[in-house]
C-alpha cells in the first residue's frame, strides 16, 4: 500500500507544465534529456500529517464504479515540495529569473487539483559545481488530504491525494 505522497510531486510536474512552466520529477526512472531552457525540478522535502477527525474517521462515500458505500479515512497533511530552477548548461542569471516569475505566475494561481499552495519561497541563484548549472531553490508549502477508503476486509485501499476541506 503507498501512502498517497509519491503523486504529489508527479501531480505538481504536470501542473507547471500546463502553466507553461518546463517541469520534470526529480529522480526519474528513465534518463532525462538535456533541457535547452531553465527546467524546475520538483521533489518532496517535507511531510506533515496531522489527525483530522476521531481515528481519521471521515465518513462514507458512494463509489459510482462500485455501486458500493466505501468508510473514508484521511489526515490533513502540509507538504512542502522542492521546485528548484535549473539553468541550461551555459545558461544566464535572467533565463532563471523569468522562469521564476512564470513559476510564482503558476503558483499564485492555486496548484494542482488536490493541493492548496500556501506559501512559496526562493533562494539566490548561484553556480551549482555538481550540475554544472545555475540553480535557484525554490520551495512552496501546501494543504492536503491523504485520503484512503476501508475495504470490506477492513483493511485500506492505497491512499490518494484529496483537495482541502474547508472547515
Amino acid at each position: 500500500m503507498s501512502a498517497g505522497v509519491e503523486q504529489v510531486c508527479q501531480a505538481m510536474a504536470d501542473y507547471l507544465n500546463r502553466q507553461g512552466v518546463l517541469a520534470a520529477v526529480a529522480w526519474p526512472a528513465r534518463l532525462r534529456q538535456e533541457q535547452k531552457e531553465t527546467l524546475a525540478v520538483v521533489s518532496l522535502r517535507g511531510c506533515q500529517a496531522e489527525t483530522a477527525a476521531f481515528q481519521n474517521y471521515l465518513g462514507e462515500r458512494y463509489d459510482d464504479q462500485t455501486g458500493r458505500w466505501s468508510e473514508w479515512y484521511g489526515r490533513r497533511a502540509r507538504l512542502t515540495l522542492g521546485l528548484d530552477l535549473y539553468a541550461p548548461e551555459g545558461g544566464d542569471g535572467q533565463a532563471v529569473q523569468r522562469a521564476f516569475d512564470a513559476l510564482a505566475g503558476a503558483l499564485i494561481l492555486g496548484g494542482p487539483e488536490g493541493l492548496r499552495v500556501e506559501e512559496f519561497s526562493c533562494g539566490q541563484t548561484a553556480y551549482d559545481p555538481d550540475s554544472r548549472r545555475l540553480m535557484r531553490p525554490v520551495q512552496a508549502v501546501c494543504g492536503a488530504w491523504l485520503c484512503a477508503a476501508g475495504g470490506a476486509d477492513g483493511a485500506f485501499t492505497d491512499f490518494e491525494l484529496r483537495g482541502v476541506i474547508e472547515a
